[in-house]
């Protein structure tokens, strides 16, 4: 109390209650306050003061009032855009978050983030831009914050690089930060079953094989995504938001209440009147993601069968907060998690229905039946994992199976590693028939997305194929497009429980099959998938965690000496600022200062 009164200082207009300018503060004392929880008001900095009059005149000319400076400013970031069916109705979100905010005697103030709908920037220069989106997203959220100090954050996003990027810069600011995305996108309907977004990618296989008619086709387009929200199954989006559940930075069903629901408003509501109850307490980003929680994230994303893509966004996570997260450790924890969900594309059901079913926290509860979950992570509940999860319950043992009956032992994905892939790859094994969960073939050898394509299109893959695309990885593609379009192609050929597919890219979480990415080194740095000629035999073994080109040392090493570097693909621009910076996607594909040689 005395620190407390000794820092009180006249305000202009006429507040003189704490909390203090943090500039006041020496940073021994601003420590004192910070362990002892006491909320630091950073919007002080522009606010408070006479120096401040005009900073404070410009807050007045965007209509803000005495009263809404002497609360502390809280920044709702929304990613709301006309062009990603994930966000349109991300404006609703953010005023029931501004309700929220308000209600709980905070001043929200709306601020923008970009986004990008992988599916419509699929097949296309587009794509190139999805994956270096996360980092533009991370950096101009930690921009708003900084530049007009807010004293404390809520996060809107929904779809892909959205979700991780918001985390990441909530990681760095460190401020009271919670997320709330705008939820999925119900199941579409089509051929007299529930269907998403994959199937439209599967028709166009179909369709150039003969075997889907033109209006069956045009049938598919129009009824497998029925309107808002991130696409149905379990792909990258709602991956994302389940997993800011689990690592305790979203309320409870942020992962699956659906977009259109009234409950989706009400949450946001929610999460308006939380984070100011987090500013209160003090509890910020770093109290929640510590490394116990992305561990508690990894483990939930084994028992989900979430999106391979997590194996790129949990790393570049844990890297904000200093965490060392090498991707072959996810194998200890698959060896040890069961497999409780088959959501689509790995099976019939949809994220609709694991809501109902119980939710995020039915699942975690059945993990903790085995040990597997810290429970006593903070999260923005205010309360600990272990008192979210006591009363959660598994409505539906058919849609979360209960961890005496799982889909399998271990977990949803795996890191394969071998000659091929020194540094790892990724499969998103759950996904895989079981007949291609071992496999042997000669490879087909593509230099881009684009060429490995038309071949599949043209029928010049055939049954025991390994189709290998590369230089399409971080630093080559640049940007490791996402390849939906070749997986879906085989699938929809029906070439899906017989041919593979290994790239140094990535993979849509709609893909389903034998698709390894993130092979790493990468193709552009002269990794081994650079050096794969056609008719090599390639080895994939999933139960044994390896990938393995049939080729003598002496020989690769042979192909290595005469092996160049290609010319960068972009050389203007921010992908040639990416490519330059970005890091192997083993290591989640985050951006690194070049060091000087």
């Amino acid at each position: 109390a005395e620190l407390v009164q000794k820092c009180k200082f006249y305000y202009p207009n006429g507040r003189t209650d704490f909390p203090v300018r943090p500039f006041f503060l020496s940073g021994s004392l601003l420590d004192c306050f910070q362990r002892r929880k006491i909320p630091v008001r950073r919007s002080d900095n522009i606010t408070a003061g006479p120096e401040r009059m005009p900073n404070r005149s410009l807050l007045r000319a965007c209509g803000m009032t005495d009263e809404e400076m002497n609360q502390p400013i809280i920044g709702v970031v929304s990613a709301y855009s006309e062009i990603i069916p994930g966000h349109i109705n991300l404006d609703k979100i953010a005023d029931a978050v501004k309700a929220g905010v308000r209600m709980a005697g905070g001043t929200p103030v709306l601020v923008p983030a970009i986004g990008v709908c992988d599916g419509i920037a699929m097949g296309h220069i587009g794509m190139k831009y999805s994956l270096a989106s996360r980092e533009l997203i991370a950096d101009s959220v930690e921009t708003l914050a900084q530049a007009h100090q807010l004293d404390g954050l809520v996060l809107i996003p929904n779809c892909d690089k959205i979700v991780p990027g918001m985390l990441m810069a909530a990681a760095r600011l460190n401020i009271p930060s919670i997320l709330v995305s705008g939820g999925p996108m119900l199941a579409g309907h089509f051929g007299g079953e529930e269907v998403s977004l994959s199937k439209t990618f599967e028709a166009v296989g179909a369709y150039k094989a003969g075997m889907m008619d033109e209006a069956t086709f045009y049938e598919a387009e129009c009824n497998s995504c029925p309107g808002c929200g991130s696409c149905a199954g379990m792909y990258t989006a709602n991956s994302m938001n389940c997993l800011s559940e689990a690592i305790g930075m979203a309320l409870p069903g942020n992962g699956t209440t659906p977009a259109v629901s009234a409950a989706r408003i009400h949450l946001a509501k929610h999460a308006g009147m939380q984070v100011m109850e987090m500013y209160r307490r003090n509890i910020r980003p770093r109290d929640i993601m510590t490394k116990e929680a992305i561990l508690n994230a990894l483990t939930v994303d084994m028992a989900l069968g979430c999106s391979t893509n997590s194996m790129l966004h949990l790393p570049a996570i844990a890297h904000e907060i200093g965490m060392d997260f090498e991707i072959d450790f996810a194998n200890g924890i698959s060896e040890k998690t069961p497999n409780l969900c088959h959501l689509a594309p790995a099976g019939p059901t949809y994220m609709e229905d694991l809501n109902e079913a119980g939710g995020v926290y039915a699942v975690m509860k059945e993990l903790d039946k085995l040990g597997l979950i810290h429970k006593d992570c903070m999260t923005v509940t205010g309360k600990t994992v272990g008192e979210n999860i006591e009363h959660a319950a598994n409505l539906n043992p058919e849609v979360i199976r209960p961890v005496e009956n799982p889909y399998s032992k271990t977990g949803g994905l795996a890191v394969l590693k071998g000659n091929l892939a020194p540094d790892g790859s990724v499969v998103k094994r759950s996904a895989v028939v079981d007949e291609m969960l071992v496999h042997e073939g000669p490879a087909r050898v593509f230099e881009c997305e684009e060429d490995a394509i038309a071949a599949i299109k043209g029928g010049k893959i055939v049954a025991g194929d390994v189709v290998v695309i590369r230089y399409e990885g971080p630093k080559g593609g640049p940007g490791m497009r996402e390849m939906l379009n070749p997986t879906s192609a085989i699938a929809g050929m029906g070439l899906g429980s017989s041919v593979a597919l290994i790239t140094d890219g990535r993979f849509s979480g709609a893909s389903r099959g034998a698709s390894i990415g993130h092979v790493s080194p990468e193709a552009a740095v002269g990794g081994p998938i650079a050096l794969v000629e056609e008719g090599d035999i390639i080895k994939i073994n999933i139960p044994e965690l390896t990938l393995q080109l049939d080729v003598s040392d002496e020989v690769l090493e042979e192909r290595r000496k005469n092996w160049t570097p290609r010319e960068p693909k972009v050389t203007t621009g921010y992908l040639a600022r990416y490519a330059a910076m970005v890091t192997s996607g083993n290591r989640g594909a985050v951006l690194e200062v070049p060091k000087n040689k």
